[in-house]
């Protein structure tokens, strides 16, 4: 796409294009329109299959506009994991980058409408990806094409409703997380509790590499496209890039992951101190758990500025915690945003007193009420009272801050990425030569965990890690892959069959 900004101010800048905000207005409501005319309603559901780019940005206002459903879609995914996301919510419509549609064996459902946008030539450069698989293939309707076709809608938007994510249970499989829509007054708040943690302002100039697919990232970047003043989107993160790009384009605002801190401090002290960083005033990180060190390092290199975030798709932003609260409390997650209530319970759903560990259970009234698409009886699962299951355990101190623990369940968290073992298992056990497997995240300095496997050799057999990670690379996408194999003659199992990573992990992190 190539656009030029129609006014003073530009809204968004990527390596390859620049757009206002009156143009990025205009082309999302032409969008709209076209959406409507190929029959989508208030209800109906938009999938996009995108990397961080402008159109990622016009097709999800456009969707809003017309009250229809955003369903931002990993793409990282193999095609089998983007075909089970299409086939559970049936969208209207998918949008998405031409080289994804090229996914290596994905076979779309049968009659499912597609607009593709041209992979632009940073995105193609960061990815090694070929100029043939960037292009819009002739037999798909083109994104520019599409919007230029139709006029800007002139009626009145519809109410907002948001977006279908997909979260996973204890077994793996995606769940996409449904939400009724807001009346203005829980509109309101909602919007005032995503503006007080992430720090946005009407001045916001903002440099994003996390994911659009992922909730806060793809909120965030919507407010800051459409009511801040900058939006610079990177198809990749590289940390010397990230700290030239806050200097040049004055940022104030930010939002990253554990990961990217921890990349930035292994700069050279050199390289760190090459970039005037001093136009920085809010970051806000969440998705997994900071490192205390690392934390400790960050504030003391960028100043008391970094916000701690925690919650989860289903209860929203639950806590939050600034960098004095967290010096006078290191290693918390924060305490509960206006409105959110915490519980920690025992196993016998008993609520448990300051300082005992127990499930961590939520209520949080600034977000809109959820269902389960496909599957309205998975909510019973992790809800007690009221109050959603965000999966871990911890416990609260007696100023109320919130300290996790181990986890609740087996989902290991990759440099800010949900991995669900359940689905490595599933997939590792079908392996000719595997008997009897296991999946757990071992800690890891950079990524905060790594997929570790340990494998059963079927009777006779002599499997290899390189066989194993092409035969997983089949069907799984690559970041799942385990990082480490253990082959053992058998695994720790009960009488009953279940398997007890306890001792697996005690073995590998004695205490």
């Amino acid at each position: 796409m190539t656009a030029e900004p129609t006014g003073r101010l530009a809204s968004i800048i990527t390596p390859d294009a620049t757009i206002d905000q009156a143009l990025l207005q205009q082309r999302a409501s032409a969008a709209a329109a076209g959406f409507r005319a190929l029959g989508l309603r208030e209800g109906s559901t938009v999938a996009i299959l995108m990397r961080n780019d402008i159109p990622f940005i016009e097709a999800s206002i456009a969707a809003q506009k017309i009250g229809a459903f955003a369903v931002p879609i990993n793409w990282h995914s193999t095609a089998a994991e983007i075909l089970y996301v299409l086939n559970d919510c049936r969208p209207d419509l998918l949008v998405a980058q031409a080289d994804l549609l090229a996914t290596p064996g994905l076979t779309l459902p049968e009659g499912l409408r597609v607009i593709a946008a041209a992979t632009p030539p940073a995105t193609a450069a960061a990815f090694r990806l070929s100029p043939e698989a960037c292009a819009v293939p002739t037999s798909t309707a083109d994104w520019d094409a599409f919007i230029a076709a139709h006029p800007p809608r002139t009626t009145p938007d519809a109410a907002a409703r948001g977006a279908i994510i997909y979260t996973s249970g204890t077994t793996g499989h995606p769940k996409g997380v449904k939400r009724v829509p807001m009346d203005a007054d829980l509109l309101a708040r909602n919007v005032r509790c995503f503006v007080d943690t992430y720090g946005l302002a009407p001045d916001v100039r903002t440099l994003l590499v996390t994911p659009l697919y992922h909730a806060s990232p793809g909120g965030f970047a919507r407010y800051a496209a459409t009511r801040g003043e900058l939006l610079v989107l990177v198809p990749r993160f590289d940390p010397e890039e990230f700290l030239a790009l806050i200097e040049k384009h004055r940022i104030n605002t930010i939002t990253a992951v554990p990961t990217m801190f921890i990349k930035l401090l292994k700069l050279p002290s050199e390289v760190r101190a090459r970039y005037d960083l001093s136009s920085l005033r809010w970051v806000s990180h969440t998705a997994a758990a900071c490192p205390v060190d690392v934390k400790k390092a960050m504030i003391d290199w960028w100043g008391p500025i970094l916000h701690e975030v925690y919650g989860g798709t289903e209860v929203g932003i639950a806590m939050h915690c600034t960098s004095p609260e967290w010096l006078a409390h290191p290693g918390t997650v924060g305490r509960v945003v206006e409105g959110a209530e915490v519980r920690i319970l025992g196993e016998d759903d008993r609520v448990l007193p300051q300082g005992e560990t127990g499930e961590i259970y939520v209520r949080n009234p600034n977000y809109a009420d959820f269902t389960y698409i496909n599957r309205p009886e998975a909510r019973a699962e992790t809800e007690k009272d009221g109050f959603i299951s965000i999966g871990d355990v911890g416990w609260l101190d007696e100023d109320g801050f919130l300290f996790l623990g181990d986890r609740k369940r087996d989902m290991i968290i990759f440099g800010g990425t949900n991995i669900y073992p359940a689905e490595i298992e599933s997939a590792l056990v079908q392996h000719p030569q595997v008997a009897d497997c296991a999946v757990i995240g071992l800690p890891d300095p950079e990524f905060g965990e790594i997929v570790c496997a340990w494998v059963q050799p079927a009777r006779g057999a002599k499997p290899n890690e390189a066989e194993i990670a092409d035969f997983l690379g089949r069907t799984l996408a690559r970041y799942k892959l385990p990082r480490r194999y253990l082959f053992v003659d058998s695994l720790p199992r009960e009488e009953s069959g279940k398997l007890m990573k306890r001792k697996l992990r005690e073995a590998m992190v004695p205490g």
